[in-house]
């Protein structure tokens, strides 16, 4: 199965992205794969579990983090994606800069997963029209550094919606097809507790823009906000409720920490959803 196949097909199991922070400061597991060889095994244990795409990421984009120097942020990942893809792993890069999106996708990454929505480089776009790959494109308010400071919106749902539609027209006007267009309405980034709550209660009004969704909630501060103020790797709970809520609203691609227990509370939600409850 092709990468558009994999993320296009309405008919296909949930897809689970498994995150592999290749980073010393990203929130929840900041500098234990910044060795490419613990990242490399990392990535496989996460295939093993059911990850059917690996999301590699080489600057942390926690609130309040700080840019890392581009070649800092190749030399990070660039190994670590040859690695995998040995493995015959469907990998994402997950960059705002298009440089380091090219060295990816030339060592074998095959989709773009960019929190600035390719807004950041003013080259990523065009990049992405050349190569004809799979973009994420993520909302976010503000920037990593400052996002989290005084989000606001006049109506969360509709702002983001709004945004999004103008990012999806940018795209196909440059010459991506919508088909190769997937959305993340960006769960923390520059929302508050209630905007949070808001984006899942609404989140199937998204599918309105004609896309794939992808939801991004593991581990997030939002989880330990409506519990006990729990460490992020202590939030696998949240997670999977957060993750089994939107599996309940229709979205089918999840991007997780917690890659073998989303894969067994998605496999329970969906054979549960397929039995008959006439029977």
């Amino acid at each position: 199965m092709s990468v558009s196949e994999l993320v296009h097909d309405p008919a296909a199991p949930p897809i689970v992205m498994g995150i592999v922070n290749v980073t010393p400061d990203s929130f929840s597991d900041g500098g234990k794969f910044i060795n490419e060889n613990k990242a490399i095994e990392h990535g496989v244990k996460l295939l093993e579990e059911g990850a059917q795409i690996l999301d590699i990421g080489g600057e942390s984009t926690r609130p309040g983090s700080q840019r890392v120097e581009i070649q800092e942020e190749i030399d990070r990942i660039l190994p670590v994606i040859e690695g995998l893809k040995k493995y015959g792993a469907c990998l994402s890069v997950d960059t705002r800069n298009a440089a380091t999106m090219r060295a990816a996708l030339d060592a074998g990454a095959s989709i773009i997963n960019d929190i600035s929505a390719l807004e950041y480089d003013s080259e990523s776009i065009f990049l992405a029209v050349g190569r004809q790959v799979p973009v994420i494109l993520m909302h976010m308010q503000g920037s990593p550094d400052t996002m989290q400071e005084n989000p606001s919106y006049n109506n969360v749902i509709e702002d983001i919606y709004v945004y999004l539609q103008k990012r999806i027209r940018a795209c196909e006007t440059a010459g991506i097809e919508r088909k190769n267009v997937i959305i993340d309405p960006g769960i923390g980034f520059g929302k508050t507790l209630e905007h949070n709550l808001l984006i899942h209660r609404n989140i199937s009004k998204f599918f309105d823009l004609g896309c794939n969704i992808l939801f991004g909630s593991s581990r997030k501060r939002f989880i330990a906000d409506l519990s006990k103020g729990e460490s992020a790797n202590e939030r696998l709970a949240g997670s999977l409720s957060s993750v089994i809520w939107a599996r309940s609203q229709g979205v089918n691609m999840f991007r997780v920490h917690d890659v073998k227990e989303t894969v067994q509370a998605l496999k329970v939600y969906d054979s549960i959803s397929a039995v008959s409850a006439l029977r």
